[in-house]
């Protein structure tokens, strides 16, 4: 009868620990498991190209912020609404510059489409809003409703950035929202808090999103 002591230990394929380096089928599965990982993050990421608009520029963001910040310095001392509009409507046309400019870069940068797939599906989901946003501004300005505004471009730019972030992102719908939530508490505050809703949105959400933007994927 054998001693239980004594009994022959059984060696499974794992526990016999021979090197890498002596072993040449080994080294061949793990370079072959290597190649492997390397075609399948090669193909991941270019799904994620194909499916997503990944050139927002974050710090276009945050320089986008800090212009809105400026321009509603500069706003608040005006003194007429037509004066206080301008200062508006230009910070909009330099916002757009700066925003298209910090794109382009970031999308050149990475090798990525800017004016086709997700790009164009981006820009057909924001500028519906954006479009009518212009003309909602001079209908609500020649009727004497200035104080309208700042909640209308909220509204109507968060509904933008949502719509077209849909395509981009995941952390672009949740700025849009951002906005619109944002818009709909500047239509319940009263009026004379406008052109502060308009720094708290164009300015500080801006600035926070880019920073996450840009710290999440890459610039």
């Amino acid at each position: 009868m054998t001693d239980p002591q004594h009994r022959p230990r059984r060696f499974s394929r794992y526990s016999a620990k021979v090197p890498a380096e002596n072993n040449p089928s080994r080294t061949a599965r793990l370079a072959q498991n290597d190649d492997l990982f390397d075609d399948l993050r090669f193909i991941r990421d270019t799904m994620e190209r194909s499916a997503a608009f990944t050139a927002v520029s974050g710090w276009g963001q945050v320089l986008l912020g800090a212009t809105a910040l400026a321009a509603a310095r500069l706003a608040a001392i005006q003194t007429t609404p037509f004066a206080w509009l301008r200062v508006w409507l230009a910070e909009g046309l330099l916002a757009a510059a700066i925003g298209l400019l910090a794109c382009t870069r970031k999308a050149n940068r990475r090798g990525l489409p800017l004016f086709s797939g997700p790009a164009r599906k981006v820009a057909l989901g924001l500028t519906p809003p954006l479009f009518a946003g212009a003309f909602l501004t001079f209908l609500l300005f020649r009727a004497g409703l200035t104080t309208a505004l700042p909640a209308t471009w909220l509204l109507l730019y968060g509904a933008g950035i949502m719509t077209g972030g849909a395509y981009s992102v995941p952390i672009v719908p949740v700025m849009g929202l951002s906005f619109m939530l944002l818009g709909g508490l500047s239509a319940l505050a009263p009026v004379t808090w406008g052109n502060w809703f308009l720094a708290a949105g164009f300015g500080a959400l801006h600035i926070v999103y880019g920073f996450l933007i840009a710290r999440r994927h890459g610039g």
